[in-house]
Parts: structure tokens; C-alpha cells; sequence
């Protein structure tokens, strides 16, 4: 009877065995490899996503692109935003390869980089407008505009015919005929200013930390949004549909050449986005303007 048991125990034993190792054999022969079906291998997903890396200034163009990395991310694109705090490096870094594109300047600035340095720099795609406004200094509306009043305007060629324009277009100044949004127009352009207005020239970037000293200011988009500023608080701005909003439209650079490229056709969609449009919008309260 002893004998009969454990022949029976054993029996049981080896069928337990036998189950147990028919588990482990099917497990191995789901993944001729012999590794387990259940961790997948890196490239199991369908291919990794191509790098772009694009050039940019921290404000806005580095957030706007920071907004539309989902968007890259579904055609294909790991973005990769490098943060520049000059307008010289973007420029030397698109051209000696290090950057993909960069995303900074207007192409009027591009014209003038390219002439000064030999490079070829093209203008990929126009994607939005930073409107050059009026801003309050020591008096809080235009209707306090008096005589004399001291009005600080940038002094670099482009900005500065800007700022003579937009005062021009509110009936403050007349310029010389044939002044446009592509001249390098100063104060010496002015032919009639009535109220003797005091046209203050300085550094573009100075002008906010400026305004308790003058009357008004005229601050061009980016700068106003660093000193806290949005086009909500700017009293008169240039239009958005004027000849200076599609000359100094911000634009995509890349190398002559890259411009149909599969990688820029890829940014400059993401960048005309819906989700690129509504969050230049919601975000930077007339401040930034999309022109796309």
C-alpha cells in the first residue's frame, strides 16, 4: 500500500513538472529571439524621431516654439530649442551647421547679416508680427500730448523708421516723401513736427526703463514683454496689415538650399498651426501678432 502511494505521489509530482515546464517553453517560442514578448525592444514603436534643433530668443520665439513641440512631435520631430540672448550667434550657428533653423529676426535683418558677412541665409517663412507701440511714460494718455514733449524713440535703422511711422500715422510728424517701412529713416527726416515734439533717440532696449524720464516711449514688441508690458498697455501700434507688420514680420531662417527640405517644411507647419495661432494669441495680448 506504501509502495502504491508514493507511485502516486511521484506520478503527480512529474505531471506538475511537466506543466510547469511546457509554460516556460511557450513562453520562449512567442519570441524566436528568446526574449519575452512582454518588453518590447526600443525600436519596436515604429522608428525614434528625427532631431530638429532650431535657434531661438528666449522671448517669444522660444516659447512659441516650446508650444508647437507636439505638433513636430506628430510629423516626425524631436525639437531641440537652443536660447540665444543676441542677434549675432543665431545667425553664425544656422551657418556653420550647428542649428537647423533659427527662429529670431525679421528679414530686413537678414538682408543686411547676409550683405555684412558673405552668408546665404534665407528667409524660410513669415510666422508673426511684434507691433511697435506707443507706451506711457510720465503722462498716461495721448490726449496729455503737449509741446515740447520729450518722446523716446529707438535709434537703429530699422526700428527707428518704425517708430517715425507710427508717429507719422497718428498725425504727430511728417516725414519726407518717398519714407517707407524699408528706409533708414532719423529725426533729420522729419519735415514738419507742430508741436516741436522732442524726438529723444537711445537704444532700443532702454526705452522701457526710460519711460518715468519721458512723456511717452515707442517699444517694439519684444522688448515691451520683457519689461512686463503687452499691447493692451500700448496707447497707439503700428497695424497689423501696414507695410512695416509684412516687412518686420519674424520669420524661420535656414541654409539656401534646406528651405523645401522635408525637416523646415516640417517647423514652418507646426509654426502656421492652429495650435501655434491660438497660443500667440491667448498668450501675449497683441504684444505678438501672427501674420500667417
Amino acid at each position: 500500500m506504501k509502495k502504491i502511494l508514493a507511485l502516486t505521489l511521484s506520478a503527480i509530482l512529474c505531471l506538475g513538472l511537466l506543466a510547469g515546464c511546457g509554460t516556460d517553453s511557450g513562453t520562449a517560442a512567442t519570441d524566436p529571439a528568446g526574449e519575452s514578448s512582454a518588453e518590447p525592444s526600443a525600436d519596436s514603436t515604429g522608428g525614434e524621431l528625427e532631431t530638429i534643433t532650431v535657434g531661438a530668443s528666449i522671448t517669444p520665439h522660444a516659447e512659441i516654439l516650446d508650444a508647437v513641440r507636439g505638433e513636430l512631435e506628430a510629423l516626425g520631430y524631436e525639437l531641440e530649442i537652443v536660447e540665444y540672448t543676441d542677434y549675432i550667434l543665431p545667425n553664425v550657428s544656422l551657418y556653420d551647421g550647428s542649428l537647423d533653423a533659427n527662429y529670431f529676426q525679421h528679414g530686413p535683418y537678414l538682408e543686411t547679416y547676409n550683405a555684412e558677412n558673405g552668408t546665404d541665409l534665407v528667409n524660410a517663412a513669415s510666422i508673426h508680427y511684434e507691433p511697435m507701440g506707443i507706451y506711457p511714460g510720465s503722462k498716461a494718455s495721448l490726449d496729455e500730448l503737449a509741446e515740447g514733449d520729450t518722446i523716446a524713440i529707438p535709434n537703429d535703422g530699422s526700428n527707428e523708421t518704425r517708430a517715425l511711422l507710427l508717429l507719422q500715422d497718428n498725425g504727430y510728424i511728417t516725414l519726407a516723401e518717398g519714407i517707407d517701412a524699408s528706409s533708414n529713416a532719423t529725426i533729420l527726416d522729419v519735415v514738419d513736427n507742430p508741436l516741436n515734439l522732442n524726438l529723444l533717440e537711445m537704444a532700443a532696449e532702454n526705452i522701457s526703463n526710460s519711460l518715468p524720464d519721458v512723456a511717452f516711449g515707442i517699444i517694439n514688441g519684444n522688448y515691451a514683454l520683457q519689461a512686463g508690458l503687452t499691447g493692451d498697455d500700448a496707447l497707439a501700434s503700428e497695424d497689423p496689415d501696414s507695410d512695416a507688420a509684412q516687412t518686420y514680420a519674424n520669420i524661420v531662417a535656414c541654409r539656401s538650399g534646406d528651405e523645401g527640405s522635408d525637416k523646415i517644411q516640417a517647423l514652418i507647419t507646426a509654426l502656421t498651426s492652429d495650435t501655434c495661432r491660438e497660443f500667440i494669441e491667448s498668450t501675449y495680448n497683441g504684444a505678438v501678432v501672427p501674420i500667417f
